[in-house]
This record gives C-alpha cells, sequence and structure tokens, in this order.
C-alpha cells in the first residue's frame, strides 16, 4: 500500500520519540489557571501541565495539584501522555541561579523525579524562557554559564530517570525560542549535545510582532516581510535549530490559538497590502476575558494583554466563520506572511491572528521539513475543534506532504459595502516577496524541470528537484513561480504522482 510506502522509514525514526508509528505529534498546554472546556482528548498525543515553578530553594511549586491525579488517569485511559512543565514567561526567574549551585541543582532534579513518579506522568518539559538571554525583566541569566548548565543538569536528568524508571521510558522536552540557546556571543552554533539527551523541543514561533513594538505586525508568520516588523519567522526557526544540528525529526512546530491586538495610528485600509503601520502605545482591551494584569516582575502598571483567543474571535461575533469578518471588522489575507488579520476603522483597532487558512499553511510546511509534528499554546482557546483539526491534518510519520491544488478564494467584506480583503489560498506555503496576489490555478503542469523563481501554473503543485531519491530538493508552485524548499535534515524528495514525500535516501 502507499501508505506503508509513505510512512515506513520516516515513521520508524519518528517512533523513537512519538511511540506511536505513523502518527505526528499534537502536543497541547494545558495552563492550571483557566477553566478547561470538554475536550476530545483523541486529538492530542501529549499534553504539558503548565506550569510548575522553581522556587529558590529547588522546590517546585504547582497550583490545582488535586486535580492532577484524575487528569493523568483520563489522558492516559484515552492514549495521551501527560508531562509537567516547569517554567514559562513568569516562571523562569531562579532556573540560572538553581543550577549554579550544587544543594539547589541536586534537589531540583530530585523534584522533578520525585514529581514525575508522585503523578504517574509520562516526562517533564523544560520551559526555560531563557538560558543565556533576558526574557521576563527580573530574570536571572548568564550568557557565559547558563547553556552549559542547562546541558549538564539534562545530562544529568536523563540519567537519573533513565535508573528510575527505565531507559527512555520517560520523555524530556524543551519549550524553545526561535534561535539557540545563548552564549556569550549569542545563539550557540551546536545544539547536537542537547538532542541526544531531549526527546523533542516545543518551537515557540509565537509572539514574534505584538504590541510591544512600534508598528503592527503578525504575531506568527510564516515567512517573514524583509525590513519590516522583526526578521524572524515560522521558517527561520526551524532553519535555526536544523543549521545548529537539531534533528527535525525532534521538533514540534508552534502554533498559536490566539493573536494580538494594537491601536493604529492610521487607517489599515487605505493600504490593506501593507500589514506595519505606528501603532499608539496604549493597548486596546483584547477579549472578554482580557483584564488589567501587572507583571510583579517587570513592574509597572496594571495593563491590558490585548490578546484575543481564538474562540473568541468566533464567539464574540467578529468573524461568522473562519474567512469572513463580520462588519465593522474587515479581514485581510497577507500573502508574505500567510496570515490574516482584522481591522475595525470605527476604533483602528488590529488584529493580528491564526486561523485554519494560515494553520494549514504552517502544518504543510513543518511536515515538508520532517518535522514530528505540533505544539499549541494553548487548548482552551480553539472554537469547536477548528483549528485542533488543522493540527491532526499533519501527514503521518511526521514528514510526508501531499499535495493538493487551491481551494477557491475566501474574500471577506463588510456587509453592504466593497470593501473586500485580499483572496487567498488554502495551505500553501508563501514565497517571501511582498507580493500580495493570489497564485494562477490552471489546469497545466510545468513539466519542463522546476527552476527556483521560474513559471508555474498550476498554484499549490510540488515536485521534486529530479527523480534520483536522492535529492532532498523541490519546488511548490506559488504565485505563479517556483519556490525552492528541502526536505528535513538526512532525508530526500521522493515523487508519487502529483503528491511528493520525505524520506530516507535510495541506497
Amino acid at each position: 500500500m502507499q501508505f506503508k510506502t509513505l510512512i515506513t522509514a520516516a515513521g520508524l525514526a519518528l517512533s523513537m520519540t512519538v511511540g506511536v508509528l505513523g502518527r505526528a505529534n499534537v502536543v497541547g498546554y494545558y495552563p492550571n489557571w483557566v477553566t478547561m472546556p470538554s475536550l476530545t482528548l483523541s486529538k492530542y498525543t501529549h499534553i504539558n501541565f503548565a506550569f510548575a515553578i522553581p522556587k529558590a530553594d529547588g522546590s517546585l511549586k504547582y497550583d490545582n495539584q488535586s486535580d492532577m491525579p484524575g487528569l493523568v488517569t483520563n489522558f492516559h485511559n484515552a492514549g495521551v501522555k501527560a508531562l509537567i512543565s516547569i517554567g514559562g514567561w513568569t516562571g523562569s526567574n531562579l532556573f540560572s541561579t538553581i543550577l549554579k549551585n550544587t544543594t539547589t541543582r541536586t534537589a531540583f532534579l530530585t523534584n522533578i523525579i520525585n514529581y514525575v513518579k508522585k503523578y504517574n506522568l509520562d516526562g517533564v518539559d523544560i520551559d526555560w524562557e531563557y538560558p543565556g538571554r533576558e526574557g521576563d525583566t527580573c530574570n536571572v541569566y548568564d550568557p557565559n554559564n547558563d547553556t552549559n548548565n542547562f546541558l549538564s543538569f539534562l545530562q544529568d536528568l536523563r540519567a537519573k530517570l533513565d535508573s528510575t524508571f527505565g531507559t527512555r521510558a520517560k520523555l524530556i522536552t524543551m519549550a524553545v525560542r526561535v534561535e539557540p540557546f545563548d552564549g556569550p556571543n549569542g545563539p550557540i552554533s551546536d545544539v547536537s549535545a542537547f538532542a541526544k539527551v531531549t526527546d523533542y523541543i516545543n518551537l515557540m514561533q509565537y509572539d514574534i510582532n505584538g504590541n510591544w513594538d512600534s508598528t503592527t505586525g503578525p504575531n506568527a508568520p510564516l515567512q517573514y516581510a524583509p525590513g519590516k516588523g522583526e526578521q524572524f519567522s515560522f521558517a527561520t526557526a526551524i532553519a535555526a535549530w536544523t543549521s545548529a544540528g537539531w534533528p527535525a525529526s525532534q521538533m514540534n512546530a508552534g502554533m498559536p490559538f490566539y493573536g494580538h491586538s494594537t491601536t493604529a495610528l492610521s487607517n489599515m485600509l487605505n493600504n490593506p497590502s501593507n500589514m506595519y503601520v505606528q501603532i499608539s502605545t496604549t493597548v486596546p482591551k483584547g477579549d472578554q476575558e482580557d483584564e488589567p494584569w501587572a507583571d510583579t516582575c517587570a513592574g509597572g502598571p496594571a495593563v491590558y494583554s490585548g490578546d484575543w483567543q481564538y474562540k473568541h474571535l468566533r464567539d464574540q461575533g467578529l468573524l461568522s466563520n473562519p474567512t469572513t469578518a463580520v462588519a465593522p471588522w474587515v479581514r485581510t489575507w497577507d500573502n508574505t506572511t500567510s496570515t490574516p488579520w482584522l481591522f475595525n476603522p470605527s476604533t483602528s483597532i488590529f488584529i493580528s491572528y491564526d486561523d485554519p487558512q494560515s494553520l494549514k499553511a504552517k502544518v504543510d510546511y513543518a511536515a515538508a521539513k520532517g518535522l514530528a509534528g505540533t505544539m499549541l499554546w494553548s487548548m482552551e482557546m480553539d472554537y469547536n475543534n477548528e483549528l485542533l483539526d488543522v493540527l491532526n491534518s499533519f501527514p503521518s510519520g511526521g514528514s510526508t506532504t501531499t499535495a493538493t491544488t487551491p481551494g477557491t478564494s475566501s474574500t471577506a467584506t463588510q456587509p453592504g459595502t466593497t470593501s473586500a480583503t485580499k483572496s487567498a489560498t488554502t495551505g500553501v506555503p508563501p514565497v517571501t516577496s511582498s507580493t500580495s496576489s493570489a497564485p494562477a490555478t490552471s489546469s497545466s503542469t510545468n513539466t519542463g524541470g522546476p527552476v527556483a523563481g521560474g513559471p508555474c501554473s498550476t498554484g499549490g503543485a510540488y515536485q521534486c528537484a529530479d527523480t534520483t531519491g536522492k535529492n532532498p530538493a523541490y519546488f511548490i508552485c506559488n504565485s505563479g513561480a517556483w519556490l525552492a524548499q528541502s526536505c528535513g535534515s538526512g532525508t530526500a524528495c521522493f515523487q508519487s504522482g502529483s503528491s511528493i514525500y520525505c524520506n530516507w535516501p535510495s541506497a
């Protein structure tokens, strides 16, 4: 069967991390401060309880511990692995200090082991934001020693987990930023030693632009717009970590189930091809759950976050369906970053967020790169599984890409007006130019051999660079031109009719 052919080698590599042959990871973060709605557990492979906070003596503080035994049992009954996530944005201030001191380091390691044992957990997720780099304002960090101390600790944690529970019986994962851990000279160039003792990283490919910047911009761009906003993206994060020696098969791509709002200082509908305009320093109220909050670490007054959970974009009536805005809101699709944004001309509020269309583009890109699956923040933010279902479309085995032709263009307009967003196709990784035209969709295909930047006529078509089964290069037809891409490290592109897949090279 074709299914077996597509997943055999890639699936075996994935099974070492996932433990389920042929199924891509779907890792959900379960915040302990929210009321969680009914969950479809079958749509997850791993759930991370967020967060246990490290204390100065190496102990761990987790609110609502009494709920954990029942939840772990429910997760296990559904075949889902349960992990404790340690740290987070406001819980990372003591990692550096704890790991420098032999006494607190030992206590920290022991407490993690005891936590895993007490609650029958499947492992631990370390969310240190960030080794060698300042995260929240009051965090202690040491660029000269943090990363080395972290590696040494993880090596000891792996050894202790293995000796206590059996070799590789328990998982170690890490939530990481868009670049590798920092040393004294910035991001380090070799993270392969970390990969040997951990199972996978959860890439936080979001919060790239937000209301802390001077302009509007995308929360989670698939590709960044050159010269506009932060020059990081979903794609650059994968490239940065793989270039530093992290196997793609040990990566989960981060997917935000929320967006950020800001107040623009101009009417963005006057030039909808430009997502980047100056903003007010006052952050607007986000969705109905957004309340003023003061970060005691950073200091300052209580302010709104401006965040919008996807479910509230839907149930508060900003979107009548995933691609249609309700007046006075107008939805626009940005082809460069493959993200949607909303604008209200009455209030000048701009919202960058992700929807099924943008997440499908990310899923396709991650699968083509050979990643293990996806991670989402966070589980309570979805609406009727509209986003989660997209993550579950990740091709089996984590490295198979199936070519799809674009669906019909989705055009959102203000009812009663002629203001329309740019049309867009679904699930096609983007080009990095600033064009905003939709791909061509004629029925012919380019059979003369793809050339990067060369013309193509079937939007969304996939084609390997050659048929040797040894070349990782392939091309995607986007906006009438071939976009060069590559399979994950160590794999090659194989053509199967109109589809391609990434697998180990032919002998």
